[in-house]
C-alpha cells in the first residue's frame, strides 16, 4: 500500500498574480491531507471532537518547496507517519504534479483533550496507534521495494 493519496487542483484564489501558488496555500494543504489521512484510516477529526473532545493540535510545520505549482495543475499529496510518540506525532506531505514532487512539507500534531475549551495532551489511545503503526509499516515496505 502507498502512503494515503488526497487529491486536488489548483483554483484560482490560491494562486498570486502570475498565477503561481502563494505559499500559505501548502500550508492549508496539509492540513487537509492531515484531515484525510485520518479519515482513510478510520478516524474522522471533527467525529472524534464532536463525540470525544479530541483534537490534533499543530505543534510545528514546514515546508521545502522544489518547483511552483501553477494555476489549474492537479496535485497529489502523499501522506504518512514519519514519527510516532506516546502523545505526538509527525506527518509527511509529499506534493506531486504527475511524477514531479514539488515540495515536501512536515506537521508535528499533539493527542490532545479539550476539557473546559483547554487543550491537554494525552497519549495516543492504542486502537488509534496501531492504526497509525499499521500504516506507517505499510509505507516503510513499500520503500523497501523500490
Amino acid at each position: 500500500m502507498n502512503p494515503i493519496q488526497y487529491m486536488f487542483r489548483v483554483r484560482w484564489g490560491e494562486t498570486d498574480a502570475a498565477g503561481i501558488v502563494y505559499y500559505p496555500n501548502f500550508y492549508k494543504w496539509m492540513d487537509e491531507a492531515s484531515h484525510h489521512f485520518f479519515h482513510e484510516i478510520g478516524y474522522s477529526f471533527a467525529q472524534l471532537f464532536s463525540e470525544e473532545k479530541v483534537g490534533m493540535p499543530l505543534l510545528e510545520a514546514t515546508c521545502k518547496f522544489s518547483s511552483p505549482l501553477m494555476y489549474e495543475d492537479e496535485v497529489c499529496v502523499r501522506s504518512s507517519i514519519i514519527s510516532l510518540k506516546d502523545k505526538v506525532f509527525t506527518i509527511e506531505h509529499e506534493f506531486c504534479r504527475a511524477d514531479v514532487v514539488v515540495a515536501n512539507g512536515w506537521e508535528t500534531r499533539a493527542w490532545a483533550h479539550f476539557f473546559n475549551g483547554k487543550p491537554k495532551a494525552v497519549s495516543i489511545p492504542g486502537e488509534i496507534r496501531q492504526a497509525l503503526v499499521n500504516q506507517q509499516k505499510r509505507n516503510e515496505n513499500n520503500r523497501e521495494k523500490v
